[in-house]
């Protein structure tokens, strides 16, 4: 009704996938820069209006169990959260173990965003055989996991996707934050490229409180909408037009951008909406409030 050239959102993937057939409806550019699930942009729409510079659940799912095997774990067992995004997982999941020889899925378990005590859930796991946990939850119900694992003693590591990283994990996990190891897709620690030093200084003149990559609210989230407003705008110029399938085509066909994730050569085509890849994620954990890359 606004009019509006293109739109940015779905936090969650069920909010997503109610947005997706709304914009292909009314042909105007959608972009995801949080949800993961594979179907947002692979929805089988032709012309399809939904782009995305996020993490897909197909490739964070062959991403977590290389590096479970990475941390020498055998026999995955998989804890997710009841929804489409925890489906959408599993069966990411499960089809990348069946690619990776090293390492199988020995049982499956879900919860609900609500449940306080997952207990029963990991021991059907730990009898099967489980030497590593694969999490899907949010912050939330992700903590609730962790003082689970505590309250039964049980130190098997845990790899998890993004969605701890959205809310106040360590607040809510406790001492047992840190030990859960998951997907970004970018850091503001470590070693900054010319764009990060540039975007972490104009986040502290624009926001007083802060300070320092600390204090970067929802990092994965804003490292995302940053290069996704850029290739917006990049396909609006290069349109010539805000008329949305006038920047659908140009998003299909933009050139190079020196981002915040990545340089992006093609970020985007005809067939391929989403700009991240498997080798574009990064593996960190709590240290703390913060989010360090692990070594």
């Amino acid at each position: 009704k606004e009019k509006v050239a293109a739109f940015f959102g779905g936090l969650d993937t069920p909010v997503s996938l109610a947005i997706v057939p709304v914009a292909n409806k009314e042909k105007v550019p959608f972009v995801g820069i949080w949800a993961a699930g594979t179907n947002i942009t692979q929805n089988g729409a032709k012309p399809n209006f939904v782009f995305r510079v996020s993490a897909v659940d197909g490739l964070v799912d062959v991403r977590l169990l290389k590096h479970a095997e990475k941390l020498g774990a055998k026999k995955a067992g998989l804890i997710l959260i009841n929804n489409p995004w925890g489906e959408s997982n599993e069966k990411g999941l499960k089809a990348a173990a069946k690619d990776n020889k090293g390492i199988e899925i020995v049982g499956v378990e879900k919860f609900e965003n609500n449940d306080v005590d997952l207990v029963p859930q990991l021991t059907r796991l730990k009898q099967a055989g489980a030497d590593v946990l694969i999490l899907v939850g949010n912050a939330a119900p992700g903590a609730q996991v962790m003082k689970s694992r505590d309250r039964m003693g049980w130190k098997v590591p845990v790899v998890s996707h993004w969605g701890i990283s959205g809310g106040r994990f360590p607040e809510l996990a406790g001492s047992s934050a840190g030990d859960a190891q998951f997907i970004q897709t970018y850091s503001f620690f470590g070693n900054q490229g010319p764009v990060g030093k540039k975007v972490i200084a104009e986040l502290g003149k624009k926001y007083s409180e802060i300070k320092g990559p600390a204090d970067i609210f929802s990092p994965v989230g804003t490292a995302n909408a940053y290069d996704a407003m850029h290739l917006l705008a990049m396909a609006i110029q290069k349109a010539g037009t805000t008329d949305g399938d006038a920047i659908r085509q140009a998003m299909e066909n933009l050139g190079s951008y020196d981002g915040l994730i990545k340089t992006y050569k093609q970020p985007f085509t005809a067939d391929r909406h989403d700009a991240l890849g498997a080798d574009d994620y990064v593996i960190v954990h709590y240290d703390g409030n913060d989010i360090h890359p692990v070594n």
